[in-house]
């Protein structure tokens, strides 16, 4: 009898050797997953550390997803092309570089730099996961190892807010990245040297470069105007001729896009597979559930911290019930396809969502942490519950949809969607955040006392959001009432992007009850 290390699935490849492909490939997901919780949480410490703007975190968070959205799907077909596991080794080495660099940045400007070079390591090294998952185990075991995938790397991540918070809250949020560095190194050992080489040996002719070209210039055109517009204000924005040419030039280079996909040989997204109506309608929801969740994850941090006067080690630990539920239910939820289909999982799971994002919104100032148990508690419970019922179906039924061999391309289009999802999320809801916080900052200040001049000069440090301060040298309690109309206003705002954020989680459950068939495309 075969023991478990030499073991054979019906594919050829040894137990022991899938056992390190998804420890080589879960290693890779944990930095890029912790890497962006971990931020979040730590967004308040480095703009008060780097004294950086509103629009300067916009744009740390943004310049990763933004060269990551835009070059997935460059590296999902490199994958299939050249190797998936020569492409995914590059992107460990690079990711962890540059996560390095993000540790060592002396400004806002260097530190978005960095950021965008871990975005380019990461198109490299997010689709290789699930591709060489895919790769390597045969139908009959993807499901379960996509799900054990899903519960570890969430396990993994569960350290993310709560270490983010920890070394914010003690000045040492340069360790978010660093803690990239052991993980990088031991994925990357793993993978040269137990993860077996897969590729598409039917491909020919050169690569979409085009395509990349315009996809890269459209999602950074729209993502500057968006940005730089929610700091102008509205009224300045549509008469800046950056604003409206970056806009113009984001929407034409995007059209173009699609034009070159339809016509290219070797598309980086073939309209083809959208054919499969279950590919298509996974994919729609991916956008908007993945919009709404980037958005409130970005925002309810800063909330938490700057108005409602958590310290960041108590605002990382409040995501754990979020972190536990998705944890408890991957595994269990990866299964249901095989079970019941996709198309219920994946229609409860996001509706779930819509009401923990509509809960999330409702708080008003609260007490602190103290309030957390009635106020936050049960919104970010609710919403693990319904990303723990969505993602491994979700995943599982977006890999099945398609033939095997365009598991690269596939996993490259899902990932890529998610996150220009994510990028134009962030992008415009920062432009209604600081646009509506100007608003309600300026009508919570209108009625109070303040001394001449105070006002306009809350007006022009607004673009700071949630860490805009009062001018020095006021008495104490015109400080306390300014600190508590920013608070306010803060609020406000991210409400806005809380039940806007919602209204995508319905929209995403509605896409899946029509579009996603019951039978998945199973392997001949």
């Amino acid at each position: 009898m075969a023991t478990a290390d030499t073991q054979q699935f019906s594919n050829g490849v040894s137990e022991g050797t899938g056992r390190w492909v998804l420890v080589a490939t879960i290693l890779a997901s944990s930095m890029a997953f912790i890497d962006g919780t971990a931020l979040n949480v730590a967004l308040p410490a480095i703009q008060a550390d780097l004294n950086a703007t509103g629009r300067d975190l916009l744009w740390i968070v943004n310049a990763y997803l933004l060269m990551l959205a835009s070059l997935l799907l460059v590296g999902g077909a490199l994958g299939d092309r050249f190797g998936r596991r020569r492409v995914f080794s590059l992107g460990i080495a690079l990711f962890t570089a540059a996560s390095v660099a993000c540790g060592l940045a002396p400004s806002p400007g260097f530190l978005i730099g960095a950021r965008a070079v871990q975005g380019v390591g990461g198109a490299l090294m997010v689709p290789g996961s699930l591709s060489i998952i895919t790769a390597t185990f045969p139908t009959n075991r993807r499901g379960a190892a996509i799900g054990t995938w899903s519960a570890f790397t969430t396990i993994t991540t569960v350290i993310g807010p709560a270490l983010g918070g920890l070394l914010a809250d003690i000045g040492l949020w340069r360790g978010v990245f660093f803690i990239n560095a052991p993980l990088g190194v031991f994925a990357l050992w793993a993978t040269l040297n137990h993860v077996p080489e897969t590729r598409d040996e039917t491909l020919r002719g050169p690569l979409d470069i085009a395509g990349a070209v315009l996809i890269v210039a459209g999602l950074a055109g729209l993502t500057y105007a968006f940005t730089t517009a929610g700091d102008l204000g509205l009224q300045n924005a549509i008469t800046d001729p950056l604003v409206v040419g970056a806009l113009v030039l984001g929407v034409l280079a995007l059209v173009a896009a699609l034009f070159v996909e339809s016509r290219a040989p070797n598309a980086l997204m073939p309209p083809r597979l959208f054919a499969s109506r279950t590919f298509a309608g996974a994919n729609l929801l991916t956008f908007f559930l993945y919009a709404a969740l980037n958005a409130v994850s970005v925002f309810l941090p800063l909330n938490l911290v700057q108005a409602q006067g958590y310290r960041e080690t108590i605002a990382g630990l409040t995501f754990l019930p979020f972190t536990l539920m998705l944890a408890a239910l991957s595994r269990w939820a990866g299964g249901l396809v095989e079970r019941v289909g996709p198309r219920l999982p994946l229609t409860v799971g996001p509706l779930i969502c819509t009401v923990a994002l509509f809960l999330m919104g409702l708080p008003g100032l609260t007490g602190g942490p103290a309030d957390y148990w009635r106020t936050y508690f049960p919104a970010i419970l609710v919403l693990g519950i319904g990303m723990g019922v969505t993602v491994a179906p979700l995943t599982t039924t977006v890999m099945s949809a398609l033939d095997g061999r365009h598991a690269g391309t596939a996993s490259g289009i899902n990932n890529a969607i998610s996150r220009i999802g994510g990028v134009l999320a962030i992008a415009i809801f920062g432009a209604i955040m600081l646009l509506v916080f100007q608003s309600a900052l300026a009508g919570r200040l209108a009625p109070l006392d303040l001394p001449e001049g105070v006002q306009a000069a809350m007006m022009e440090r607004a673009g700071d959001l949630g860490n805009t301060r009062p001018p020095d040298g006021l008495p104490a309690a015109v400080t306390a009432q300014v600190g508590t109309a920013v608070n306010g206003a803060f609020v406000s705002a991210y409400r806005v992007v809380a039940f806007v954020s919602a209204g995508m989680a319905l929209l995403s459950a509605l896409l899946a009850y029509l579009l996603i068939e019951d039978v998945v495309r199973q392997e001949e």
